[in-house]
């Protein structure tokens, strides 16, 4: 089942969203050359102290940290370690999550470690960030589950890639809805599979995280002997991006932006809701 919304608990939502916002701001100052991926998970750790808030992801099925943080070949569920050393060229995604008052807030990005990356791989974090956006602007009243997923699958489809070839949509993961817990139905694949038919029906109320994750490659993964990392089966390098959304009888509030998503929907021709903090 669905768990539908009410406008307070959008609210007690956003208030999550923001402090994964937080976190995203300390963690992308903090990835630098010479840092640990333990180092990123520190700093997390003291944002969400600083805010009052919990993580989702310490202990969540066993898990042994408070973010996830996947460097290049990595797509997901990467575990934050002293051996895991950020260098010049890296690209890593960091994926964490908030909970405030026992509401969620979920969501990654990509950032390049240092400098000297290839266009190619500055071109994969783009159209995925990109295709993430898609889906967002497709969270309407009236459309379907399926919408968000074509308007992912869409655009990463339509951009070619440098070099040829196509883009890998990782087909073993993708978003999922969020609220009292951080994984709940529906589970969002990031292009369409006919099988599945249309999904539902999306109302006010209804809350996803929308990621969408891209390879250089393949779309198969495989996961390691830890059981949280995974990694594309062809070594390709991958992109993750995600935001934690809530369609309102205004339309999409994006949580876990900072601006609630205004800028970059008003860029989509969607109009963001307004943001119930402000």
């Amino acid at each position: 089942m669905v768990q539908i919304k009410s406008p307070e608990q959008i609210a007690k939502m956003r208030e999550a969203g923001l402090v994964v916002a937080a976190i995203h701001a300390a963690t992308r100052e903090a990835a630098v050359p010479g840092a640990t991926t333990r180092d990123l998970d520190q700093v997390a750790r003291k944002v969400l102290a600083d805010h009052g808030a919990k993580p989702n992801f310490l202990g969540y099925g066993g898990f042994p940290a408070t973010i996830c943080t996947s460097v290049n070949e990595v797509v997901v569920h990467g575990i934050p370690s002293d051996d895991v050393v950020l260098k010049d060229g890296d690209v890593i995604s960091i994926d964490c999550g908030a909970i405030i008052d026992g509401w969620h807030g979920d969501a990654a990005y990509t950032a390049f470690v240092g400098s000297g990356h290839s266009p190619e791989l500055v071109e994969l974090s783009r159209v995925t960030e990109e295709s993430m956006w898609a889906g967002i602007a497709a969270m309407k009243q009236g459309n379907r589950l399926v919408d968000v997923s074509r308007a992912i699958e869409t655009y990463i489809r339509r951009q070619p890639k440098p070099g040829g070839g196509k883009y890998g949509i990782i087909e073993d993961y993708g978003g999922h809805g969020i609220g009292t817990e951080m994984h709940m139905d529906p589970h969002l694949l990031n292009y369409v599979d006919r099988k599945r038919g249309k999904g539902p029906k999306l109302v006010p109320g209804f809350c996803l995280a929308i990621e969408p994750m891209v390879s250089l490659g393949t779309p198969r993964t495989e996961v390691l002997e830890d059981d949280w990392t995974v990694i594309t089966t062809d070594g390709t390098w991958s992109s993750h991006w995600e935001h934690s959304v809530a369609l309102t009888e205004q339309g999409p509030l994006v949580l876990t932006a900072v601006d609630g998503g205004r800028a970059k929907l008003a860029e989509l021709g969607v109009a963001a809701a307004p943001d119930p903090l402000a």
